[in-house]
């Protein structure tokens, strides 16, 4: 049995790596692909208490190289002075409005609310929903806009460069693109029409705003947590071509500024990354993290070698598509897979409770 697990272990490995090069082989990054009209792009930002972000955001996004564009912030109920900054933005420049929030409605979670709310509101050809820590450089909108036409796509959706600045976030954040690009080629997101084969991050969302409008999709997952891969798989199933990339220095966010704020958000939706089944998650660290002694114990030395080899150049071709540093990536190596097991255990847990906080909000 134990000599079967090392095999299933080591071929688990290969098709990691496998997938991995994939993604480094195929073009994971937003490019120009040719030049496009200008048409109006309603750049949509919900935002609940995030005055330490929001005017980065849209300094980046009034600076932006394509000007046809309106910003609207969605203002959820903000303790802070979250509202006031945007509407300092909107005296200086008339493409940003603020929408204000009365209430959050029975059944929705308030981001999802406050997404719904703004494609309510918007006027564009376009919808680009993005968050408020997010950091836009130059070219990101004219860039989504080309190589959605030039596909012909109903959504892209792109994973930012993470900006890492302390241990704790070290830990925790690069373990998700972990799980992504050593699991999915993101080539076939694109090109193949099963639902199953989707991803998403709510960070950057583009759609084209007529299939938004045919389908709701923030009404139709008003109440799921994880509702950014929820939606790219509703796009797919309903015929519609997505599109799931890594970004670059076009588009960064610092996504936690901790440890614990990271395990709290991951354990929110590390489940949705293997089909809501945190068995399967759970199965996922066990072979990543101990299937190596396993190898060790009952394979072949040189079959060991090919094992620790793979593995360690899947860690490392991660690194560099995601654009973090690939020494960090490989110190930190162990303490990831342990924060890995801690968002499934607090993930289970919570979902045993059938509770999670967020913003300062019970999400049940």
């Amino acid at each position: 049995m134990i000599v079967y697990f090392a095999w299933f272990v080591f071929a688990f490995t290969a098709i990691q790596f496998t997938v991995t090069i994939a993604n480094l082989v195929f073009s994971t990054k937003l490019k120009k692909s040719g030049s496009v009209e200008k048409p109006l792009v309603s750049v949509l930002i919900p935002a609940r208490d995030e005055e330490k972000n929001i005017g980065n955001i849209l300094s980046d996004l009034v600076c932006q190289d394509y000007t046809n564009i309106e910003v609207l912030v969605f203002d959820d109920l903000s303790s802070d002075n979250t509202p006031e900054i945007v509407q300092e933005f909107a005296v200086d420049d008339d493409r940003v409005r603020l929408i204000g929030s009365g209430h959050l409605p029975s059944g929705w979670f308030g981001k999802n609310w406050g997404c719904h709310s703004l494609a309510l509101a918007a006027s564009g050809k376009y919808f680009l929903f993005l968050d408020a820590d997010v950091r836009a450089g130059n070219g990101l909108i004219s860039n989504a806009l080309s190589y959605a036409e030039h596909y012909n796509l109903s959504l892209i959706s792109v994973f930012p460069e993470q900006i890492i600045v302390t241990r704790g976030e070290m830990m925790t954040v690069p373990v998700m693109n972990y799980i992504l690009l050593s699991l999915l080629p993101l080539v076939l997101v694109r090109k193949s029409g099963m639902a199953s084969l989707s991803a998403a991050n709510g960070q950057f969302m583009f759609f084209d705003s007529n299939t938004y409008r045919s389908l709701m999709p923030h009404e139709m997952m008003k109440n799921n947590m994880v509702e950014d891969i929820a939606i790219a798989r509703y796009f797919k199933a309903n015929g519609f071509k997505i599109a799931c990339l890594t970004g670059d220095n076009s588009i960064q966010c610092r996504m936690y500024s901790g440890f614990s704020e990271a395990v709290n958000g991951f354990s929110k939706n590390v489940a949705a990354f293997f089909g809501n089944s945190l068995l399967l998650a759970f199965f996922f660290w066990i072979v990543t993290s101990v299937g190596f002694i396993f190898v060790l114990i009952a394979l072949p030395a040189v079959v060991s070698v090919v094992y620790f080899s793979g593995y360690l150049l899947t860690r490392i071709i991660i690194s560099r598509i995601s654009g973090q540093r690939i020494t960090g990536s490989l110190l930190y190596l162990i303490p990831q897979q342990v924060s890995l097991g801690l968002f499934i255990w607090k993930s289970f847990i919570k979902k045993t409770l059938k509770s999670h906080r967020w913003k300062d909000r019970e999400l049940t």
